[in-house]
């Protein structure tokens, strides 16, 4: 286990001896890059704990949703020490979105029975779930207040530097490959927009874009434009 969980995530919320009891309820298991852990409409009613990477690198998964019309949209990014398909446990009901692996991970695969039966024992657990949800709410909410107050390009550069955050980089990379179309889907912008304002942060000197991944060149500044400074 990682001596540190990221802060944030559910493994962090939760004490030690919680956090073994958690993973002891279902062995680890290995997924490649690309991998569907669960896919939107579905009843399947397993809960997945991101463990960790097989390298001990990065790792995590993206949480995706469509319409009937083919529309999709990035819900969000989860690491190490997050859970994915809660809600549907929680509520029975079908999957709300499905959830792709960003590169090779382990995760444990907990049965809905076993997760409940987990959440009743432990109360602070209830506690952590939902500072959990409390969290991916507010997110959802800045995605929305960006929308309606910042242009393209500021809406961009904000959601860099909370995926920055949220994937604990210390460095400049931003540590998971998304294409341009991904990005928009992020902010609610077309891939041509997102485009233009990864052109014009780059000839800001704020950032360098090369195929799906992005480098934070000046931090400071790059706050600044965001109105995060």
């Amino acid at each position: 286990m990682p001596e540190q969980w990221p802060k944030g995530t559910l493994m962090a919320g939760l004490s030690t001896q919680h956090r073994e009891e958690l993973l002891s309820l279902a062995p680890s298991m290995r997924y490649p890059a690309n991998a569907v852990l669960l896919r939107q409409g579905e009843s399947s009613t397993n809960v997945y704990l991101l463990r960790g990477s097989p390298n001990g690198h990065l790792a995590c998964v993206k949480v995706t949703a469509s319409l009937r019309d083919g529309t999709e949209a990035l819900l969000g990014i989860r690491v190490v020490g997050d859970i994915v398909g809660e809600l549907a446990t929680l509520r029975e009901t079908h999957r709300s979105a499905t959830v792709t692996t960003c590169m090779p991970i382990v995760v444990h695969a907990i049965p809905k029975n076993s997760f409940q039966a987990f959440l009743d024992r432990h109360n602070s657990a209830w506690q952590a779930i939902s500072r959990m949800v409390a969290d991916r709410l507010d997110w959802a909410n800045r995605r929305r207040l960006d929308f309606a107050a910042y242009d393209v390009p500021v809406r961009l550069a904000r959601v860099l530097i909370e995926l920055r955050e949220r994937l604990h980089q210390d460095g400049r990379e931003l540590g998971v490959d998304l294409s341009q179309t991904e990005l928009g889907r992020l902010i609610g912008a077309k891939t041509d927009a997102v485009g233009m304002a990864i052109r014009k942060l780059g000839a800001l000197g704020l950032i360098r874009w090369s195929y799906r991944k992005v480098t934070i060149l000046n931090l400071d500044a790059l706050l600044e434009f965001a109105d995060l400074a």
